[in-house]
């Protein structure tokens, strides 16, 4: 078992149990080993037995509490939980699991008090924090669920920071921050939740007025991208900003910082900086000598992703890859087709040189 081999360890347990069928901290031991194997039936069967011969064998307990969750089996669950807690009262994984189990069952406020338990006594606890929040949620309490979505996302949570994201999105429990809602969603969106995202898509839908919410928003809109993209250069103290600044990718780019800047500059593109989408094709096209290559996939990923989305530049961008090959196989089928579903003017003369330098009909 020291060496992590449970499966050979269960062999001179049983054969030990076997011997001497009374001999509870082989069974113990045989109960750890069965659920480290994901044998969890079998588990439950072996530490259920030590409990029926030891009352107190405290981490057969937790081990049989941990396997009956896993199990699903919510009811069993809390009540050796809350058997467990009535004796050990500090044991912070057991009110954690607990606020699992009563949640399971729909008891809301009971899971309520088992997470606030945890926070006692492991404040910086972030799966607790943000489970406390979403429960106060759903238990329609928003005024105390957006403060603990705010201190999980703090503390990095990813969900949480969707959340809080959508709290100053609507104004529930904050005051209603377009900027902040950018902020957080966008910090979401680089741990890869799906919501954020998606939020942060229909946000940029209503500052290009392709969105059916009312034109009235489309300027706090704009203001909050705007307003975010500023608000970047905070987190690069370390750089001097020149006047002629207009992202902080050109900025590191300027101090070899290229890796760093890709990112950076894939982040104010998407907050629909059109000096950033340029600088990124420019890298896409030709790359950096000893810092980024050309072709590079993040941002090729970052062009299919915008164009999706109907964004202009991105869509001619995308086109331009395509017509010439750039790290794509060439298809001009498919830069026609992007361009001529792109009412701009920039797109149409590239349209017409396209369809002017084609040797044959191009059929998109």
């Amino acid at each position: 078992m020291a060496r992590g081999d449970m499966a050979a360890a269960t062999i001179p347990l049983r054969e030990a149990l076997r011997l001497q069928p009374e001999l509870i901290e082989a069974r113990e031991s045989l109960g750890l080993a069965l659920y480290d194997m994901g044998d969890v039936d079998a588990a439950i069967e072996e530490l259920r037995a030590v409990r029926r011969q030891r009352a107190d064998a405290s981490l057969a307990q937790r081990t049989l509490a941990a396997a009956l969750i896993a199990r699903r089996d919510w009811s069993a669950a809390r009540a050796e939980l809350e058997d467990l807690l009535r004796t050990q009262p500090d044991l912070i994984q057991a009110h954690y699991s607990l606020g699992l189990a009563r949640y399971a069952l729909g008891d809301l406020n009971g899971a309520i008090d088992s997470y606030r338990e945890v926070l006692a006594r492991s404040p910086n606890h972030a799966d607790a924090r943000y489970n406390l929040a979403l429960t106060l949620k759903l238990a329609h309490r928003d005024a105390e669920a957006t403060p603990e979505f705010l201190a999980a996302a703090r503390a990095g949570h990813a969900v949480a920071q969707y959340f809080v994201g959508a709290a100053y999105a609507s104004g529930t429990g904050v005051g209603r921050d377009l900027t902040q809602a950018v902020l957080w969603w966008s910090r979401a969106d680089d741990q890869d939740v799906a919501q954020a995202g998606a939020a942060l898509a229909e946000l940029r839908q209503i500052a290009l007025g392709r969105s059916r919410r009312p034109s009235a928003d489309r300027p706090a809109v704009e203001q909050a991208f705007r307003d975010y993209r500023a608000a970047l250069w905070d987190e690069f103290s370390d750089l001097a900003r020149d006047p002629g600044d207009e992202t902080i990718g050109a900025a590191l780019l300027r101090r070899g910082r290229g890796r760093e800047a890709v990112g950076v500059l894939i982040r104010e593109a998407s907050a629909l900086s059109e000096p950033a989408q340029g600088l990124l094709e420019s890298l896409y096209t030709h790359g950096i000598a000893g810092q980024v290559p050309a072709h590079d996939t993040k941002i090729l990923e970052y062009f299919k992703a915008a164009a999706a989305e109907g964004q202009v530049r991105p869509r001619i961008s995308l086109a331009r890859f395509y017509a010439g090959g750039l790290g794509v196989p060439q298809d001009t089928a498919r830069a026609v087709s992007l361009l001529k579903a792109t009412p701009h003017e920039d797109a149409q003369r590239l349209l017409q040189e396209l369809l002017a330098s084609s040797p044959a009909p191009v059929r998109p």
